[in-house]
């Protein structure tokens, strides 16, 4: 077993050690870029979701507000995210990625797909899919408990 398993291999075990290791393995990729693996999230869900409040982006890559808060600091600074006072609400900050992020984050996600096929080599392309579906299962079963 791993170093991360348990004896009986229980499947929290296998995910998280799975988990631990991509990270470390896209993590080793993404320093090239400057960039850590939440700042790699953000940029990418800021994209994907423009005006999200910090709370919203700190919920979303399971930060504290705090450290959202002062990683979304780093990323303004890099001149990677823009935020702005909510129209409606002068306390929320409403967050866009710049062009500059967008560009870093086009040129990060080439090296991170490549690390990830990388990691899926040894796998077929049926044995891809179907853990993508389970593990993309398994999400959707978890946040709706969580609802």
């Amino acid at each position: 077993m791993g170093k991360y398993l348990n004896a009986d291999g229980a499947l929290a075990f296998l995910v998280r050690s799975a988990w631990l290791g991509m990270r470390a393995a896209i993590g080793a990729e993404l320093k090239e870029f400057g960039l850590t693996t939440p700042q790699y999230a953000t940029l990418m869900i800021v994209q994907d979701h423009p005006g999200l409040s910090n709370a919203d982006v700190g919920r979303k890559v399971s930060s504290s507000r705090q450290s959202a808060n002062e990683m979304l600091a780093g990323l303004e600074r890099d001149g990677l995210i823009e935020r702005a006072p909510h129209p409606a609400d002068r306390r929320t900050q409403q967050i866009q990625i710049t062009e500059d992020g967008r560009a870093l984050l086009r040129r990060a996600r080439i090296a991170v797909a490549r690390r990830e096929a990388e990691l899926e080599a040894g796998f077929s392309p049926e044995q891809r899919a179907a853990a993508r579906a389970w593990l993309e299962g398994i999400a959707k079963v978890c946040a709706a408990e969580e609802s």
